[in-house]
């Protein structure tokens, strides 16, 4: 009996090896690709890279791009956070993760941005796309036009949330350079990206990635993602001191092991990092289309007239000085630089010891003098002390208080940085250039000095929210760093 079934036993044995080898060798086959990068996100430079333009799924990676051009869309006028959006039945089919939306719902932008930063929702990212181009198809075009401004050369997008579809496809090096450009040109929704729990509106939900923003010293995003195709992928951001730090990787077989390797390539990264390095923020990318008339088919019903833009703001127009108590202020941007030149000399000048009084102020002097007292909304003051006329009669007021508090009374809470200085003068100084350069958006508010234990920020407080993003974005369009500060829903 042993002889006669021996060969056949024999035989399904080697059947069973043969089934397990081919098993074995399919789920080699589906593994997802590795991929690392990462960067000194100060400046862009390049610390460790390994398969970094391997083109690979991003999965809900995706998801940084469609905020993106969400936040720029709100910065734009093309809609608001409060913009009430109606869900689509192909934004409600959408697969988990998602929020729950239904056809026909309406929902705020805002609770639409925290499902899909925070939770990762699907439903979510399809929904924005559609209520800012109108379909998916429309933002997916505008997402390729984002990415191909910002260099992201081996990126292809075809939905707004990163679910598997043919063709849709990015780099570990091209999520790190969108990374970057969330952090540095959106500085304030950036917030979004490490909160741990939101309120979506029609639930409250949890951040996919608490585990690793809770475990890793200065980590404060950015996004995670995963799908069959993709693994398990995570563009991760971290500062420490003057440091900051992204990594990305692609192709993690779990969570864990993702985030045991986004530890060690962070901890590569802050190691290969100098300590201090010059800021070098990328471009500003100008917006692919921006519409005007009704805002989109998906919110308005009404399609509405699109306007293709190509490269990034390369100036602002100065607006007309307005009257001040029946006096013209009729002086061009020639005057005033030559005014604010002036002055600044001037000041750096009287900083050490008294300088000689200079000769009697022109016209223009004169003219700049009014529109400060006016902005200041305080009653005519005689010129700093620094501006001296020809009269020795005249005594010099004591410098003016540098105000820290403002009123929260008429909504006008927010303000606006421009940056720390190392000394209380150079922010007062800086602070006075900007008021002269943008009497504008800024008139009314309060310019304000604000000793930090690094230095010394310099603040233009009371502003209403719109006021305060209109400055920012005037000012960033002329070079001027700046980011918005108060309260955001």
């Amino acid at each position: 009996m042993n002889s006669r079934f021996g060969p056949l036993a024999l035989r399904w044995v080697i059947m069973c090896i043969c089934l397990i080898g081919v098993s074995f060798a399919g789920s080699r086959s589906h593994a997802a690709p590795y991929a690392a990068f990462v960067m000194d996100a100060r400046t862009g430079e390049v610390l460790h890279a390994r398969n970094a333009d391997t083109r690979l799924h991003p999965a809900s990676l995706t998801k940084m791009m469609t905020l993106y051009i969400a936040f720029q869309a709100i910065q734009r006028g093309e809609i608001t956070l409060d913009t009430e959006v109606t869900v689509t039945a192909n934004a409600a089919a959408e697969p988990p993760s998602k929020l729950g939306l239904r056809t026909g719902q309406k929902i705020k932008m805002r609770y639409l941005l925290r499902a899909a930063a925070v939770k990762s929702a699907n439903d979510a990212a399809t929904a924005i796309g559609e209520a800012i181009s109108g379909s998916e198809d429309a933002f997916a075009t505008r997402m390729n036009r984002t990415a191909a401004a910002m260099g992201m050369t081996n990126t292809k997008f075809k939905n707004a949330n990163g679910l598997t579809q043919s063709g849709h496809l990015s780099t570990a090096r091209d999520m790190s350079v969108l990374g970057r450009h969330v952090i540095y040109d959106f500085p304030q929704y950036y917030n979004l990206f490490s909160r741990r729990t939101a309120d979506a509106g029609i639930a409250e939900v949890r951040h996919t990635n608490r585990r690793w923003l809770d475990s890793y010293e200065g980590a404060d995003g950015i996004k995670t993602g995963y799908t069959n195709a993709a693994g398990f992928n995570l563009v991760a951001s971290a500062q420490r001191g003057q440091e900051r730090v992204i990594a990305t990787v692609f192709g993690g077989t779990s969570t864990a092991a993702r985030n045991k390797q986004i530890t060690e390539l962070m901890d590569l990264g802050f190691n290969r990092a100098p300590t201090r390095a010059t800021i070098d923020r990328p471009e500003l990318v100008a917006s692919a289309e921006v519409v005007q008339g009704n805002s989109s088919p998906a919110t308005n019903g009404g399609a509405g007239k699109t306007i293709r833009v190509s490269g990034s703001v390369s100036q602002s127009p100065r607006p007309q000085t307005r009257p001040v108590q029946d006096v013209q202020l009729a002086v061009n941007s020639d005057d005033i630089n030559d005014v604010l030149a002036a002055v600044l000399g001037a000041a750096d000048a009287a900083a050490p010891a008294p300088a000689p009084a200079p000769p009697a102020p022109t016209e223009a002097q004169d003219a700049v003098a009014v529109a400060l007292a006016t902005a200041d909304q305080a009653a005519p003051q005689a010129r700093p002390t620094n501006i001296q006329t020809a009269s020795a009669e005249i005594t010099p007021e004591p410098a003016p208080e540098i105000v820290t508090r403002v009123s929260t009374s008429g909504g006008r809470l927010w303000g606006v940085n421009i940056g720390r200085y190392n000394s209380r003068y150079e922010a007062e100084r800086v602070l006075l250039k900007v008021a002269l350069n943008e009497m504008s958006t800024l008139d009314g508010s309060t310019r304000s000095v604000v000793a930090r234990s690094s230095g010394f920020d310099a603040n233009f407080m009371g502003l209403s929210r719109e006021t305060a993003d209109l400055a920012c974005r005037r000012l960033q369009a002329r070079g001027t760093p700046c980011f918005m500060i108060g309260t955001e829903g």
